[in-house]
Order: structure tokens, then C-alpha cells, then sequence
């Protein structure tokens, strides 16, 4: 019996997801550094679970590319050799990407679980890549769009490296989470085109119901790029040193948290109205009641993060939230415009 197509296309996004609540959960921890290098950690392939580790020994063997601290500073073995008594500089070089040279276990092997999670998902999109390759012919969308899925992964993969050579400046922080929504987009858009579902559910005589839920799904792009911005205040802090309990909007509150604020209530009505009216017709689609409750935990979760100053997990809820409702308006639209397949054309 052939593997589900659709399988593969399910558990890649389930990963990319879970990818993205370990990122949330590795910058609201402050452990974005926690592996100083990419993609091994500390030049290891599994991290060291203890700072003695990390210190130079003699007569003990060392293999290039695995770092030590030394003098606060990370030295690099530019080759396989065993030491001496002495320590002998020229078997080392120091690591210039950046100065973050600290080690602590919790955060190391948070980071940690954060790229085996991003190298998993990789390694499941590659399986469904290939497994597209058997409707090259007969659908050649959904090889194209598997194809482009993997590119993403690869390209996100670049660029979790770059983050961490720029010791996680926020603005790259950001980048990284758009593609991870790409991905995202791209990944329900294969599901879309595999799907069995029928597109239509809108109430007869209310074809406007179709452009507000365009103008829903802009509100949305809009809300995100509002929530990046805001988020990036909060990377500032952690990046100064603040830990959970002491990072606050209330210090110097961004324009942007008043926008996003103010957006997410305009959201919330919007999509208020969109209820009232399937109710008037007599039929709520299940895809539009998880769409107003995600929208309402998104509100409730936001006024947390505001006046209970970040409480730990609510963070990473909040993007895991924003995620979730992002795929699921896009599945919504997606579906819509998509000519029904049967999901038998392309499942076992």
C-alpha cells in the first residue's frame, strides 16, 4: 500500500509549526545563542551538557571545528590534534562571527531542540518532494510547489545561520519568521489542491460575504506585520538582558502595539459580522468557528502579554495563535479558488 501524499504534506506542517513554537519559546528564554555556532553547537554534534567541557585540557584530543572558551573568548580548532601540557595558540583561532562567548546548559539544549525540530521538518518535506515526483505528469502543481517548499526549508536553514552570526539582531529575527509563514502558505496550498472538501459554503444571494473575507485575510497580513514589529521591541529587551517578569510594552510602548492593539479589536468585529450572518443562514462552517475562536484567544492573549508583563508561555502561544489562524485563512481562500480534486487522485 503506497504511503498518503497528503500524509506527508500534514506531518511537514505540523513540524514547521512546532518549529515555530521551539523559536518562540528559544527567544522568550533568551537561548538564541545557546549554540554560538551553525549548524553544529560548541563544534559538536550533540552540545556539551556540562561549562567544564568547554575548557582546554591537556593532553586530550581535539577535532577541527570544535570550540572551547577561553579568556571569555570562543577558539576554534583549526585542525584534529592532541594538546600538550601547554596550551599552544597556533592550534587555535578565535571565532569572529560575533563575541557571545557563555555557556548554560538549559539554553544550549533549548536552541538545540530547536534545530533538530528545523532538520526533521526539512528532512519530511524532502520525503514528500519525492513523493510528488509521481505527479509530475498528471499534476504538475503539486511537484512545483513541493519543490518549492524544500528551496524554503533550504533557504530557511541559511538563514537561521545568519541569525545566529548576527547575534540575533531583531530584524533578521523577523525575516526568519516570515518564510517560516511562507512555508506555511505554501504547505496549505498543497493541501488545498489535495483536498476533498467542497469550496462552497457561502449563503446564497451574499457574495459579498467573499470580499469581506479578502479584506479579513489582508487585516490579518497587516495584524502580523504590526505583531513583527512589536516583537521586535521585545527582542531589544531580552537582548539587554531582561528576563520574563521584567520584559513590558508599558516601557516606552511602540506606536505599533497601539495599532496592532486597536487592528486586532477592528479584526475581532469584522469577523463578529461574518458570524452573525452564517448564523442568519442557518450554517457556521467549522473552518469559520476556529477562525473566530483563534481570533478571540489572540485578543485575550494579547491584553495578558500587555498588563501581566509576559507571562512565560503566553508569548509563544500568542505566535503559535497568529500562525494557526494565518494557515487556516489561508486554507479558507485557498480552497475556495482551487478546482475541488479528489483526494483520491493523489492519497495511497
Amino acid at each position: 500500500m503506497k504511503i498518503d501524499f497528503r500524509f506527508f504534506i500534514k506531518l511537514s506542517l505540523v513540524l514547521v509549526y512546532l518549529v515555530i513554537i521551539a523559536g518562540s519559546v528559544v527567544r522568550m528564554t533568551g537561548s538564541g545563542m545557546g549554540c554560538p555556532d551553525w549548524p553544529k553547537c560548541f563544534g559538536y554534534l550533540i552540545p556539551p551538557t556540562d561549562r567544564s567541557q568547554l575548557d582546554w585540557k591537556s593532553y586530550h584530543q581535539y577535532k577541527r571545528g570544535q570550540i572551547i572558551i577561553e579568556n571569555d573568548v570562543l577558539l576554534v580548532a583549526n585542525s584534529d590534534f592532541i594538546t600538550s601540557e601547554e596550551f599552544t595558540e597556533k592550534n587555535w583561532f578565535i571565532y569572529t562571527k560575533h563575541d557571545y562567548a557563555e555557556f548554560n546548559v538549559g539554553k544550549t539544549y533549548t536552541e538545540y531542540i530547536n534545530r533538530l525540530l528545523g532538520a526533521l521538518a526539512g528532512l519530511v518535506t524532502l520525503v514528500m518532494l519525492l513523493m510528488s515526483i509521481r505527479y509530475f505528469r498528471s499534476r504538475s502543481i503539486l511537484f512545483l510547489l513541493s519543490l518549492v517548499v524544500v528551496l524554503l526549508m533550504g533557504f530557511q536553514g541559511w538563514l537561521g545561520k545568519v541569525v545566529v552570526d548576527s547575534n540575533l539582531l531583531p530584524w533578521k529575527v523577523s525575516i526568519h519568521m516570515i518564510v517560516a509563514l511562507v512555508i506555511v502558505f505554501f504547505l496549505v496550498n498543497l493541501l488545498a489542491k489535495t483536498s476533498s472538501l467542497k469550496a462552497s459554503f457561502i449563503p446564497s444571494g451574499k457574495p459579498w460575504i467573499n470580499r469581506l473575507l479578502l479584506v479579513g485575510f489582508i487585516l490579518l497580513l497587516i495584524q502580523i506585520g504590526l505583531g513583527l514589529q512589536v516583537r521586535q521591541v521585545v527582542d531589544v529587551q531580552i537582548n539587554e538582558g531582561y528576563l520574563l517578569g521584567d520584559i513590558t510594552l508599558k516601557r516606552n510602548t511602540p506606536k505599533a502595539y497601539f495599532q496592532h492593539a486597536g487592528l486586532g479589536f477592528a479584526f475581532l468585529l469584522l469577523h463578529l459580522i461574518l458570524l452573525y450572518q452564517f448564523l442568519k443562514a442557518g450554517n457556521i462552517p467549522r473552518i469559520i468557528n476556529i477562525i473566530i475562536l483563534l481570533i478571540g484567544l489572540e485578543v485575550i492573549l494579547g491584553m495578558i502579554l500587555y498588563h501581566f508583563n509576559f507571562p512565560f508561555s503566553s508569548q509563544p502561544l500568542h505566535l503559535l495563535i497568529a500562525s494557526l489562524l494565518f494557515g487556516f485563512y489561508s486554507f479558507l481562500l485557498l480552497n475556495k479558488s482551487n478546482e475541488c480534486q479528489s483526494e483520491q487522485n493523489v492519497s495511497r
